[in-house]
């Protein structure tokens, strides 16, 4: 073999790096490719607010950029943000949070990495929801940690329950279990009862729990409930990036327990030194924009509605609950076994992008599609038009 041949399978991805990749980056390319030759898209693959950060919170940015000082800051995060956060779980839920306790991160992706540092070892076992966000279990394989499937149901409105839960246990024990209240794919909710129940039976079983609560705030039909109202030994993500309308400025949060506190900050020092300033002081602007934040989650349950009563006439009538977050989650079995597909032609012939299922379920993933209904409501009306035309 020569130098060059040796030099280059020196170079090529481990294991652990050669992560499998999001489908609906593909959807993104197609569609912006079709936009660019001139066509109308309709885009409901992209799990992103289409409003723009609230004003007071670019305004807050302007005003510290120029200042000129934007530097490095604590690794946990300004200690005025972490107070608002604090301050937010008195006011939302009633929760004493001591600001020790909190993590200011690069978004919640940053969040998954060091929570998951800081609780696993390589070949832990670590049990999540399907249908559920892929890059839980990506970024846990990339780790060196066993992804455990818990595939939900109807039955149980497409959450992990208790018995569920000791039956998987049983099987090969498990290290953790990753939850999230509202759902993506899914929009569904745990009430707060099923919540508490489901820590309970972790804590009982010795599994550590991790609270994905990314889509609090976005919630149509019951409150949000936080894992922080029934137990202290929960680690629980956040982010600014949905409610907040802020996902390019890649900020959120965790609270951890008190025993972990000190690895959280030491692994952030050196993974990341901390999250960008900038963004933090934009962040902790955004708690004086709940006035404009709410006009736009209204604007979400107007297209809610549409999406809902429109869908099921065009022909995608097995829709699973819509709760939270702005996703709705259609089984498109009795139209075509291969989603993948379903989103090329769907996307060719009418002009709307959404995503296929694999990229949320490896069990019934061929058969569902995700829209999102963030964007702005007569996108969605013109959707279901043009669904409805090319199903009926």
């Amino acid at each position: 073999m020569s130098r060059e041949g040796i030099a280059r399978s020196l170079l090529t991805p481990t294991r652990r790096g050669s992560v499998a990749p999001f489908l609906v980056m593909d959807v993104m390319t197609a569609a912006a490719k079709a936009e660019a030759e001139g066509r109308s898209v309709i885009h409901m693959e992209v799990g992103q607010p289409a409003a723009p950060t609230p004003l007071v919170v670019r305004e807050a940015a302007a005003r510290a950029l120029m200042e000129g000082q934007i530097g490095y800051t604590l690794a946990l995060g300004i200690p005025e943000l972490r107070q608002q956060i604090a301050r937010y779980y008195a006011d939302a839920h009633g929760v004493a949070v001591p600001i020790e306790r909190i993590a200011v991160t690069m978004g919640s992706s940053s969040a998954f990495i060091l929570s998951f540092l800081a609780l696993f070892e390589a070949g832990d076992r670590v049990a999540i929801a399907s249908p559920g966000y892929p890059a839980y279990k990506n970024i846990l394989e990339a780790l060196g940690c066993e992804v455990v499937f818990i595939e939900t149901t109807a039955a149980t409105r497409y959450a992990i329950t208790p018995d569920m839960l000791a039956a998987e246990h049983a099987k090969k024990p498990l290290n953790g279990l990753l939850v999230a209240s509202p759902g993506n794919p899914t929009g569904t909710m745990m009430t707060p009862q099923a919540l508490s129940a489901l820590i309970g039976a972790a804590r009982d079983l010795g599994i550590r729990f991790i609270s994905d609560e990314i889509y609090h705030g976005l919630s149509y039909d019951m409150p949000c409930a936080t894992a922080l109202e029934t137990s202290n030994d929960v680690v629980v993500i956040n982010s600014f990036s949905k409610y907040y309308c802020m996902t390019g400025w890649r900020i959120g949060w965790m609270v951890v327990p008190e025993t972990l506190v000190r690895s959280i900050e030491c692994l952030a020092q050196n993974l990341f030194i901390s999250a960008p300033k900038l963004s933090q002081v934009a962040a902790l602007a955004a708690f004086e924009a709940t006035a404009d934040l709410e006009l736009i989650k209204a604007g979400y349950a107007a297209n809610r509605k549409v999406l809902l009563e429109g869908l099921p006439k065009a022909g995608l009538d097995r829709l699973l609950p819509v709760d939270g977050a702005f996703y709705i989650y259609a089984d498109v079995g009795h139209l075509t076994n291969d989603s993948l597909d379903f989103a090329r032609r769907m996307l060719a012939e009418t002009g709307v992008a959404a995503t296929p299922g694999p990229d949320f379920d490896p069990f019934n993933g061929m058969h569902a599609m995700r829209f999102s209904f963030a964007g702005s409501t007569p996108d969605m009306e013109e959707a279901v038009k043009r669904l409805t035309k090319w199903l009926g």
